[in-house]
């Protein structure tokens, strides 16, 4: 017998990274990872691809599936494949995004389910466990998969704040690669009192205010160039960052905007593209019923 599930999670783009205080902010945005997971009844290992990257490290993926099967008390072996629109290792949440479609794969593939916050937190825990994330990258894991804007407490794996936001996305990504857990931890915990006054402004719905300040903190701290920030503001725009630990920015504009920032980025010289997109305020099982269907 064979059981299939296919799902689908948004990547995302951060207000407030988590790493100095463990409280983040981020928001979804419209590129997508998509799993297939595919079980037998023979307990087996669960096997992990990732198309286009026939190197790339399946760990993650195939921990979501073997969790979500311990869960439910099943043993099952068998194959999680993903693809996906984000950039890797860029800062736009793209393990939260295969963690969360890789778990709603799996859940569709038994005829299961989990509450929402039940199934980000096995795709965090997944996360921990396989050392691709420094705090669990809770924050990140609920914009990928409820959509909108969230603010969250990583160390209480808290959900604080969720609501809708309309916003075009412009997101320079740049062609290097950083690993979230390569990020100097130390650096980070230097700015915290200021990542605190970010915060604060998000709670109170500034979000574009903290996000630019979350970004100047962040580039200072990792060593990113602050160039792109500035440019972006040159240009009117009122939210930009470092998005997560880096190399990408993203910037929340309008369709006037978006021109005009797309051509003050790629002056700046740096190799990489620039991205269009928009706040992904649906949430990831909706998402995923679009897949299936």
């Amino acid at each position: 017998m064979r059981y299939e599930g296919y799902a689908c999670a948004s990547g995302a783009g951060t207000i407030i990274n988590a790493i100095a205080t463990w409280k983040g902010a981020a928001f979804g945005i419209g590129l997508k990872t998509r799993a297939e997971v595919c079980l037998t009844g023979n307990k087996e290992n669960v096997c992990g691809s990732i198309e286009d990257m026939p190197e790339g490290d399946t760990r993650l993926i195939e921990r979501c599936v073997e969790l979500v099967l311990e869960h439910f008390g099943l043993s099952l072996g068998g194959t999680v494949r993903t693809d996906s629109e984000i950039p890797l290792a860029g800062g736009l949440k793209s393990s939260s995004a295969a963690a969360n479609a890789s778990v709603l794969a799996t859940l569709a593939a038994i005829d299961e389910t989990l509450p929402p916050l039940e199934a980000v937190k096995l795709g965090v825990r997944a996360a921990k466990e396989t050392g691709v994330t420094i705090t669990g990258a809770f924050d990140d894991a609920c914009a990928s998969f409820f959509g909108g804007v969230v603010l969250t407490d990583n160390r209480e794996m808290q959900l604080v704040k969720r609501e809708e936001y309309e916003s075009k996305v412009l997101i320079f990504a740049p062609d290097k690669k950083v690993f979230s857990s390569q990020t100097n931890i130390e650096r980070s915990r230097l700015i915290a009192p200021y990542v605190d006054i970010a915060y604060e402004l998000a709670l109170s719905g500034e979000y574009e205010k903290a996000m630019t300040l979350n970004g100047f903190l962040y580039c200072g701290a990792l060593g990113f160039d602050t160039e792109y920030l500035l440019r972006a503001l040159e240009c009117g725009v009122g939210g930009v960052s470092l998005s997560g630990t880096g190399p990408s920015y993203a910037a929340l504009v309008n369709s006037e905007q978006a021109g005009i920032l797309r051509e003050a980025w790629n002056a700046c010289g740096l190799e990489g593209r620039v991205i269009e997109t928009s706040i992904n305020n649906k949430d990831a099982i909706n998402l995923s019923k679009e897949v299936s269907n």
